[in-house]
């Protein structure tokens, strides 16, 4: 199992008109669709290396705390607050028991301040959890403003637009994840179910040295996705590449052109030593517990699932057509981006949703 051929694209030069901007966006695109997944090269150019490492203390302080003083923050319908173990089923269709992570969601800060109940322990954190939720939201705004560029989207700020703030209040959610090692008699190869992303986007953090994820290919296989693409110097960053995937959102917006990746992570089954796992993802070990951090960035909930306008969009949604190759779409009770996200955390949290 050869790890996935995802690109590393560096945002260097991004920011201003011209030539290089113009390379990155396209970079962007190919990769997108492509693969759906995306390596930023993280040079501390929009969130910074101190912040990520940061983000990561709060984490693993987070999950130390014991579950009693967790349990007030019981995650509810709009999306925010912990899960425990096994209470999230990703894939509900085919897993046998939820999902083998605990999880922290934060929705939006206002004045720094988080809209939910937070352990009390975690109060002196709010600050900077704040500030990393703002650096990733506005990375998600760049990135969605090259993804107009490089499709020739008119107008070209078509993505960039519906993700502002002033377009209305959205899903954006920051995740703080925690996967335990497997356990003794433990027969679950499953830590989090096969599943696309709900929104439009995801920004995700790793670590070094934490193996799990893997993607589903377009030959229908999984392929692992290290932390640390080998030979791409990568490694010699203050920090991972952050790894970019495309959401269900951008996926119906230009008609499947841009590629909502099925992806879940897993442990190697029982029977499959740790050396052999690691051929597949090397300097990588599912024996230790993995720490993630994803940015869900999401639309502004009002915000139609209609086509964008783009000649490429267009032409790619035509030749699927005349293929006779199925078309992502949102079904016809699902009009809007709220619409699908609700939709989805039905399927995720059924329990929650029928305690309702």
């Amino acid at each position: 199992m050869s790890a996935a051929p995802i690109p590393v694209i560096d945002l260097t030069g991004a920011d201003e008109r011209g030539a290089t901007r113009d390379a990155v966006a396209k970079a962007l695109v190919d990769a997108a669709v492509e693969h759906g997944f995306v390596y930023i090269r993280n040079t501390g150019l929009d969130i910074p290396a101190a912040a990520v490492n940061g983000a990561f203390d709060i984490s693993r302080k987070l999950f130390a705390l014991p579950a009693a003083d967790k349990e007030p923050c019981k995650i509810q319908t709009n999306n925010r607050g912990w899960t425990g173990m096994h209470v999230e089923t990703l894939d509900p269709k085919t897993q046998r028991i939820g999902d083998t992570k605990e999880a922290f969601n934060f929705g939006e800060f206002k004045d720094g301040k988080p809209q939910q109940p937070v352990p009390k322990a975690m109060e002196d954190s709010e600050t900077e959890v704040g500030t990393f939720f703002d650096l990733c939201y506005r990375l998600c705004l760049k990135l969605n403003d090259l993804l107009g560029i490089g499709l020739e989207v008119n107008p070209p700020d078509f993505f960039t637009a519906a993700h502002r703030k002033e377009a209305g209040a959205s899903g954006n959610t920051l995740r703080l994840l925690y996967y335990p090692p497997r356990q003794a008699g433990d027969q679950e190869d499953i830590r989090a179910g096969a599943h696309s992303d709900y929104g439009s986007m995801t920004l995700l953090f790793r670590l070094a040295g934490q193996a799990g994820l893997e993607i589903n290919t377009k030959d229908g296989s999984w392929a692992p996705v290290p932390v640390l693409p080998t030979g791409t110097g990568v490694e010699k960053d203050e920090a991972p590449p952050i790894l970019v995937n495309i959401g269900d959102l951008l996926a119906y917006w230009t008609g499947g052109l841009l590629r909502s990746t099925v992806h879940r992570v897993s442990f190697p089954p029982p029977d499959v030593a740790e050396e052999t796992a690691q051929k597949n993802t090397p300097g990588e070990s599912t024996s230790q517990p993995r720490y993630s951090i994803a940015f869900f960035c999401h639309p502004a909930g009002a915000s139609a699932l209609n086509p964008v306008p783009s000649t490429r969009v267009r032409q790619a949604v035509a030749e699927a057509k005349s293929q006779g190759r199925p078309i992502p779409a949102s079904d016809s009770e699902i009009k809007t981006a709220d619409d699908h996200l609700q939709m989805r955390l039905r399927s995720t949290y059924l329990n929650l949703y029928e305690k309702k």
